[in-house]
């Protein structure tokens, strides 16, 4: 588990790669390829448990950090993803630092956190006898904080203050949904809310993550003291066959 070694140094950028398509081989394609990490998408994508842990076993080998997001704020998903041998996962809808506080919680064992003891699967997956893998890996999980809502970028400061937030992550599209004012990102409202949750993630030290389409936008996000660029398996494979059928009808 190599991906809090990343993030503790402030110069390095990483790519994040979501894969939202139920398939280890799509996913071994993206860590093979370079991806520091692959968030395995359980909230919008089409992935299974039983897929899951076989993208998750697809890294193996690589170095590239398998983290899954789950579908809510939920103890019993998160637990379980680790279980398989996910090392990080993404919380969606971090409104309070009570949210914040909760997720933090739900990646630790007692007496730091509530997560239940049963790395079956997780142990083999990081290569450790089955009671050595609470305390060798116990505390090495991380976690993507999402804050998504008018409500998160309002409690930006004291969201980002709580200890053990690794990750924030800018959600432009949801959060400028949640603002009324849907993809309009040069919309003041947006912009204001956006460079609250920029400046407080900036002010704290947590590493910022956000999506990112193509190189430009990844200049202009690193500009804005942005580490973390996502893009989507989907996006970037249909994007890649929408090119190869221009170039074939032109």
């Amino acid at each position: 588990m190599k991906f809090r070694h990343k993030l503790a140094d402030p110069a390095r950028a990483l790519s994040i790669q979501f894969a939202t398509i139920p398939s280890p081989v799509v996913t071994q394609a993206m860590a093979a390829a370079g991806a520091d990490g692959v968030l395995i998408d359980r909230e919008h994508g089409a992935v299974d448990w039983a897929t899951c842990h076989a993208m998750i076993a697809a890294t193996q080998g690589f170095d590239c950090s398998p983290a899954v997001r789950i579908s809510r704020i939920d103890e019993a998903e998160c637990g379980k993803a680790l279980d398989m041998g996910a090392e990080g996962i993404c919380f969606p809808f971090v409104n309070t630092p009570r949210d914040a506080a909760r997720c933090v919680a739900a990646l630790r064992y007692p007496p730091e956190g509530t997560r239940g003891w049963g790395p079956f699967l997780a142990a083999s997956r990081w290569d450790a006898p089955l009671f050595d893998y609470q305390p060798r890996f116990g505390d090495r999980p991380y976690g993507y904080f999402t804050l998504e809502t008018a409500e998160a970028a309002a409690n930006a400061e004291a969201i980002l203050a709580v200890p053990g937030v690794d990750i924030a992550v800018m959600a432009a599209f949801d959060l400028s949904s949640d603002l009324g004012v849907a993809g309009q990102f040069d919309h003041p409202d947006f912009l204001a809310a956006a460079s609250k949750i920029e400046d407080a993630a900036l002010a704290a030290g947590v590493p910022l993550a956000g999506g990112a389409r193509d190189e430009a936008q990844v200049r202009a996000m690193k500009a804005r003291g942005y580490r973390i660029f996502a893009s989507f398996d989907v996006l970037m494979l249909k994007g890649a066959t929408a090119a190869q059928a221009g170039w074939a009808h032109g």
